[in-house]
């Protein structure tokens, strides 16, 4: 007997979902537009500030041990968006940052691979082949075109590495399931922000120019909205709302709307920021959206694939 038919997204659910991915889409011309007023290191600070306070004080800790809140910070904090705000700083465009942190999805399954056993199916194979091809793309318009195109080399590689720490918070959240009956995913996010803030603060303080540090008392309003939208609107509110979609949906009934993320990411970078997309960059973004497209939906597909025949009457 084939299995039923699952039920269509409610109306709202549909619509929390596409703002959603809306916010993280448009997430990457406010972090370019932020970067206008702060250094890569205090946006950090400012952005993991606004997304601890003041929601701790009615969020409670969750139940997990403190080590996991200590290693997320740090590797979704310091190590995700610390790499992506410098790799903006120094060479690479919202547009196509958004599109290259999707790779992701491809360094979780290579640590899950060599960390957790996991199987690496035909759907992932064929992704990272387009996943290759289209890095190998990006690549090239660095080699061809430079900064002309508004990306760099180091900016390229930041922004890999950027993909990759998040990658790593992905294993750490897994560890931390598993140890927690009730996960609590949204103040799990609120109270591990709190360990970015003095790393990014030590950073700032070391490495930024000594006139930066002004940036605190003379930054416009635009830039602390900038800030605030980050830390509660894409941090807190986004992620509380896409939590509740995957608790009350499967996660492949939810997971191919990040699909979106990237498709907004390019067309906000283009119009809103007016940033150039090169035809080998486009086709670059082109294959690693196939990629992404590979390993959401190739997993649906095959088993949609491998059920029988339904018989005649």
């Amino acid at each position: 007997m084939p299995s039923p038919k699952p039920e269509p997204l409610q109306p709202s659910d549909l619509a929390t979902a596409l703002a959603v991915i809306f916010i993280w889409g448009i997430n990457f011309v406010v972090m370019k537009l932020g970067l206008a007023h702060f250094t890569a290191f205090q946006l950090g600070v400012g952005r993991f500030l606004f997304a601890f306070l003041p929601l701790a004080l009615w969020i409670r800790p969750p139940s997990v041990r403190t080590r996991w809140l200590l290693a997320f910070g740090l590797a979704q904090g310091v190590g995700q968006f610390g790499f992506l705000f410098v790799a903006l700083q120094v060479g690479m465009t919202a547009a196509l940052a958004s599109v290259l942190m999707q790779t992701q999805v491809f360094f979780t399954a290579m640590l899950g691979l060599a960390l957790l056993g996991e199987r690496v199916g035909r759907p992932l194979q064929v992704g990272l082949g387009f996943a290759a091809a289209g890095l190998g793309c990006l690549a090239g318009s660095v080699l061809l075109a430079g900064q002309a195109a508004g990306v760099t080399g180091w900016g390229l590689l930041l922004n890999l590495g950027s993909a990759a720490m998040w990658a790593v918070s992905n294993i750490v959240v897994r560890k931390a399931q598993e140890e927690s009956a009730g996960f609590d995913a949204l103040g799990f996010v609120v109270w591990s922000s709190a360990f970015a803030i003095l790393p990014f603060a030590g950073l700032s303080l070391a490495f930024d120019a000594p006139a930066a540090h002004a940036n605190w008392l003379h930054a416009p309003l635009a830039g602390w909205l900038g800030i605030a939208f980050l830390g509660w609107i894409a941090t807190a509110m986004a992620y509380g709302l896409w939590t509740r979609l995957l608790k009350r949906y499967p996660a492949n009934r939810v997971a191919p709307f990040s699909l979106g993320v990237p498709l907004v990411g390019l067309a906000a970078g283009i119009g809103l920021l007016g940033e150039r997309v090169t035809p080998l960059q486009w086709g670059g973004a082109l294959l690693l959206v196939c990629a992404l497209v590979s390993v959401l939906l190739g997993p649906v597909l095959l088993q949609a694939g491998a059920r029988p025949a339904r018989p005649g009457p």
